[in-house]
């Protein structure tokens, strides 16, 4: 009866309550078990019907609704959020698991017909063949046999790889139609956005609205402002854009200062998008300083890498200060308030020898934690009020997965994000998979969950969380498309095609709306949106990760040297300095101010003049 009381009132978008097991699997984990086989049956489903893909579900705002007529509605009404029952993850096309014998038997009529059709196109139309000419047949069918056996083989080794620590997919957490009524009523208002952005439903109808363009270079780096309504990219073109992305049109475009690729610009949180931080290859911190009248007042440069300065890290609450790491394995603390804001907080190292970092994420609910990775396997945690270098290098606690702590493969670190509310830490690996740790675990605890398919080597490749609850997990890939897994079942949920380039590098998901925008290789900017009639069938997925493993396991085996960043860079620089140098913007005054960079900054560093003037365009 306590059945039927649970299913009536998940019907009516009534509360949702935490399962017993929702809490005890995140305990599991943390002994470093991987469970990759199903945690509920089928005859279990109905009591999930309502729960969040997140580790804590929203409270749900229209509970109360009871009566016959709306339960008998209710149990009559679509599940929109939903892939109509095609929630186990399969690599068929049409999202249905299909039996071994039914492929098999599909697979045997196609080769009878191929076989067919090369008798018929031979001379005399395989009406009087030779003995010799049978015994041939006979071998081709036999080599044709073993290459379908060979097939059949490697599906099921990818369907074995695939799901060897899925979890069943969660019931949906948001239904169109009573939300939707709730809503008319006055009931649960203020969480309906909040619901929908989350919805795996609305995930899956994800499509392509349209794209910004106007960067004349690869776009690396893509940020909307608190609010929303603007987005800041920018490029290999050194050019920052900030854009009004609701009616496609570029409000704003300056200068950078820097004087090579621009790897990010963010807004910082409580300057009413005036102050606007930046990174880039040539290891220079900026920050641009904006006009109400859409016009940029100057850049100025606060902190100076002796590397290639990747990511920013932004305090949440603070419009003055943030972080940076660089490939000279610093990480600079940077407070705009002070005449040197530039201040040395650590030297990552593991041992003695230092680590070059490439991405750096402040815990939001514990601002003095940050988080960074780099050129090895693990993620690294910090606190900022008690960084002692002489105990444990000033790390406060370490993770990486079990199978790669003695691994010889040369595995980085090209992202990691924290999630919403600071308890769960993403980081993606190159040559290998996107891992979730519990950020508040101890030292050296193992991985919560593994996201396969995707393919990150080309590029450093960005990832992030999707939804206001952190509900799924959202990267790009070096194919060009762009995977989103639920986060708690680890499968894949969304797979588009993102970018004709080939690569996929940059996902910035809308702050307050269901949708994103996303950058690579292109010259563009894409906006996605969840406007399509019919949720997604995962079209061409199967083949795409196919070829994407395939490549992944050839370079394991031919892996070796790999090309050394600041050799790469040294070539860059090489061939920029033979071009004619770019004619500075009238208004450019290079000796207007003093250095900002730290005491600690390069002397070999070109990084061009500390502050300029910048025009709008």
């Amino acid at each position: 009866m306590a059945e039927a009381d649970d299913k009536s009132t998940v019907l009516n978008g009534g509360t949702e309550e935490k399962e017993p097991d929702e809490d005890q699997h995140k305990d599991g984990d943390s002994s470093g078990s991987k469970e990759g086989q199903a945690q509920s049956s089928n005859a279990d489903a109905p009591k999930e019907t309502g729960e969040g893909s997140g580790d804590k579900p929203m409270p749900d705002a229209e509970a109360g609704e009871d009566g016959n007529n709306n339960n008998e509605d209710a149990e009559n009404e679509e599940d929109t959020d939903s892939m109509d029952g095609s929630g186990l993850y399969s690599l068929t096309e049409d999202g249905e698991r299909e039996s071994e014998g039914g492929r098999r038997e599909r697979t045997r009529s196609k080769d009878a017909a191929k076989r067919a059709a090369r008798k018929r196109n031979r001379p005399g139309g395989g009406a009087n063949h030779s003995s010799s000419s049978d015994d041939d047949d006979e071998e081709e069918e036999d080599e044709e046999q073993k290459d379908d056996d060979e097939d059949d083989d490697d599906d099921e080794a990818m369907e074995a790889w695939l799901g060897a620590e899925l979890r069943d997919m969660r019931g949906p957490i948001w239904r169109a139609v009573p939300s939707i009524r709730s809503r008319e009523i006055g009931r649960g208002s203020h969480q309906f956005v909040r619901r929908v952005c989350g919805a795996r439903g609305l995930v899956q109808r994800l499509e392509l609205q349209g794209k910004l363009e106007r960067h004349a270079g690869c776009v690396n780096t893509l940020h909307f402002n608190p609010s929303g309504t603007r987005l800041a990219s920018g490029s290999d073109d050194l050019r920052v854009i900030i854009w009004d992305w609701a009616v496609k049109r570029a409000e704003l475009e300056f200068d950078s200062g820097h004087k090579s690729n621009v790897f990010q610009a963010k807004f910082l949180p409580h300057s009413g998008d005036s102050t606007l931080a930046m990174c880039a290859r040539d290891g220079q911190i900026r920050v641009a300083e904006l006009s109400a009248t859409q016009r940029c007042k100057n850049t100025k440069r606060v902190a100076q890498h002796k590397g290639a300065a990747h990511k920013l890290a932004l305090e949440p609450d603070s419009p003055c200060s943030f972080l940076s790491a660089g490939e000279d394995a610093v990480v600079f603390g940077i407070d705009l308030r002070l005449d040197r804001p530039a201040n040395k907080l650590a030297v990552v190292k593991e041992g003695d020898k230092k680590v070059g970092l490439y991405t750096i994420y402040v815990n939001p609910a514990k601002t003095h934690h940050f988080a960074v990775g780099g050129r090895d396997q693990y993620v690294r945690i910090y606190d900022q009020r008690k960084i002692n270098e002489n105990d444990n290098n000033g790390v406060l606690k370490k993770f990486c997965p079990s199978h790669l702590v003695s691994s010889e493969s040369k595995t980085n670190i090209t992202c990691l994000v924290y999630s919403h509310d600071g308890t769960e830490l993403l980081a993606s690996y190159n040559d290998e998979d996107i891992y979730l740790f519990d950020s508040n675990h101890s030292d050296g605890a193992d991985y919560l969950r593994r996201y396969k398919g995707h393919r990150n080597n080309a590029t450093v490749k960005g990832v992030n969380f999707y939804g206001p609850c952190s509900e799924f997990v959202v990267s790009g890939s070096d194919c060009g498309h762009i995977y989103l897994w639920d986060k708690y079942s680890a499968r894949i949920v969304q797979f588009m095609e993102g970018d004709r380039g080939g690569v996929v590098n940059c996902l910035e998901p809308h702050p307050h709306l269901p949708g994103m925008a996303t950058s690579g290789l292109d010259h563009d900017i894409k906006l996605w949106a969840p406007t399509a009639e019919t949720p997604t069938i995962l079209k061409g997925l199967k083949e795409v990760m196919k070829k994407n493993k395939r490549e992944r396991d050839e370079d394991s085996v031919r892996h070796g040297d790999q090309y050394d960043t600041q050799l790469l860079w040294f070539l860059m620089r090489h061939m920029r300095n033979r071009r004619p140098q770019r004619a500075r913007r009238e208004g450019a005054d290079p000796d207007t101010d003093e250095s900002w960079s730290s005491p600690d900054s390069s002397d070999e560093e070109e990084g061009g003049p500390d502050q300029i003037q910048c025009m709008s365009s």
